[in-house]
Order: structure tokens, then sequence, then C-alpha cells
């Protein structure tokens, strides 16, 4: 494997802990008073209901003039407009409206307002209806497959490593989360269910990440009885950092590709990525292990099992002695 730390190098990870968890407690504080500002999270038409209309134009359009020429129409009086592709010829109109029955009068009073302000200039790309109640169960569902992915993820891991190990992940992982969506709000991307699959996939790229590392400190504690639990951390931290490094460093070139050139329609899920990646990669070595240390006693017990291995080795030794004696 290529090897971007020199192998043998040793560093001190643990004792920057307490800087790691004050840059942490800033930016998940931030984006939690940034969602209380806004009154919680801009929910996409798939959780809180409603139609979005996107539009294309022949040529640059100024969007106060779509809106003062949409307003007209009661439909369209409260409807949010969104540019988006960087030319000003295409938009996203979203109302509150949404049952099935008005869909296409919403789609016929736009186009009125429409033709008789640009002519034929401008195209319906796509309609997109989604109910209040749909909404409301996609939100539920949505919570539900991350609450249920970290606690399968706390399960496995407690089964794996011990539960230590699994609170250290756990933490790990809650900081992802807030991380990301507190970023997402900040910077304000709609929560759709292509964010929630995001956030689903951080969940599962920080914990592999974090187990890695895992079994590299536990592999440095049995070979090494007489290490401290800051000395197995720092290492196993440290000879795991190369391939941490290439793996996030590779995914984000994609990530980052698909942010700059995917286009409108996955720009919160690629930057709910980016996010992720590099906050997952953070935690896993800035959190998720120095909460080891948070815990009394050896990081990995001597097991029964290889207590009675040892016994036996020892034990057979000692017969095929008398056996050469006699």
């Amino acid at each position: 494997m290529i090897q971007i730390i020199r192998p043998g190098v040793l560093i001190d990870f643990v004792s920057k802990f307490k800087i790691a968890i004050s840059i942490s407690l800033i930016l998940i504080l931030a984006g939690i008073a940034n969602l209380v500002m806004q009154g919680g999270p801009k929910l996409g038409i798939e959780f809180k209901g409603g139609t979005s209309i996107q539009l294309k134009f022949n040529k640059p359009i100024n969007v106060v003039n779509l809106r003062n020429a949409i307003i007209v129409s009661k439909t369209f009086k409260n409807s949010k407009i969104q540019s988006f592709g960087g030319t000003n010829q295409q938009f996203i109109i979203y109302t509150k409206k949404s049952t099935s029955s008005t869909t296409k009068n919403i789609e016929s009073d736009l186009r009125r307002v429409l033709t008789q302000k640009f002519g034929s200039s401008y195209k319906i790309m796509k309609v997109d209806m989604v109910g209040p109640k749909i909404g409301k169960e996609f939100r539920d569902k949505g919570i539900e497959a991350i609450v249920i992915a970290l606690f399968a993820i706390l399960i496995y891991i407690s089964i794996r490593f011990q539960y230590r190990f699994a609170v250290g992940a756990i933490a790990a992982l809650f900081h992802d989360v807030l991380i990301t969506v507190g970023f997402l709000s900040i910077f304000g991307y709609q929560f759709t269910l292509d964010v929630v699959a995001a956030i689903l996939t951080i969940v599962g790229y920080s914990v592999n990440d974090t187990i890695v590392i895992y079994d590299r400190i536990r592999e440095k504690v049995r070979n090494n009885r007489k290490l401290s639990r800051t000395e197995a951390i720092n290492t196993g931290v440290s000879e795991t950092l190369s391939r941490t490094i290439l793996t996030a460093g590779t995914t984000l070139f994609v990530v980052l590709a698909l942010f700059l050139f995917g286009g409108h329609a996955l720009k919160g899920m690629s930057f709910a990525l980016l996010v992720g990646i590099i906050s997952g990669t953070y935690s896993s070595i800035f959190i998720a292990s120095p909460i080891l240390l948070a815990f009394k006693g050896e990081l990995i017990p001597e097991k029964k099992e290889e207590e009675s291995a040892d016994r036996f080795k020892q034990k057979v030794e000692f017969d095929m002695k008398n056996l050469r004696g006699n």
C-alpha cells in the first residue's frame, strides 16, 4: 500500500482531544443555533408536501421579473422561486398546494401567467407533487431509518469489540450527523430524501473508518500488553493514518466532482457527503479513539479462551519434555 505517512512515525493524537472536542462543540452549537433561529430545518417537498415546478427559459431572465409575473395568480402568491445552473435560465417554483386534483390546474395557471409575460420562450421541465400525509410519512421513516442504523451499529460494535468501543463509535456518529445537519442548515440546503440517504451513507462510512482504527488498537494491545492505553491509541491511529487519508481523499475527489458538476438536483446530497466524509475522518481520529480513555481498566482485557489456550500450550510442552526424558 502507498505510504503517505512514513512507517514508524508516531503522532500524539490523544493530547489534541480537548482541542478537537472544543472545535466540534463550537460547530455543533453554531448549527443548532442556526436551526433554532430558522424554526427548524428547511424541509424539502418530500417532507412538507407541496408542488415544485422546474422551468427552463431560452434566454436569461431576472428572478424579480419572474416573481412579478407569477404572483398575479393566487396559486403562486406565497410561492418560492429558486434559480439554479448559474445562468438565470433555470428555476424551480415551490407552492404549498399539493392535492392531486389541482396539479393540472396549478400547471395551467402557471402557463397562463408565464405566456402573458414571456410568450413561448420557456418550457416546463418537470412537475412534482407530494401530499402532506405522504410528506409526514417520509419524514417519520427517514428519522426511523437513521435511529435504527445507529442502534444496529451500537449492537454490532459491542459484540465485535466491547461496550467502551461501541460508546466511542456512537459518539463519533452522533458528532458526524450533527455536524452535517448543522452545515446543511447554515448553508441553506433543504432536507430531502436524497440528503437522508447521504446521512445514512455517512454513518456507514464513518463507522468503517472507526472499526479499522479500533482493529489496529486491539492488535497492538494484544501483541504488547505493556503498552499504555495512550500509547496503544496513538500507535493504532498513526499506523492507519496513510490508509485513512487515501480512502478519504479518493472518496472526496468523487464527491467533489458530483457537487461541482452533478447539477442542482444533487447539490444537497453531495454537499452533505462532502461535510460528512471530512467530519467522519476527523471524528474517527480525534473523537472515537480518545473517548476510550474515559473508561477505566485495560483496553482489551485478556479473554478466558486465550488463557485456556496458553495453559493448554504449556501442558503440551510439559508432556513433550516428559516424553523426551523417558
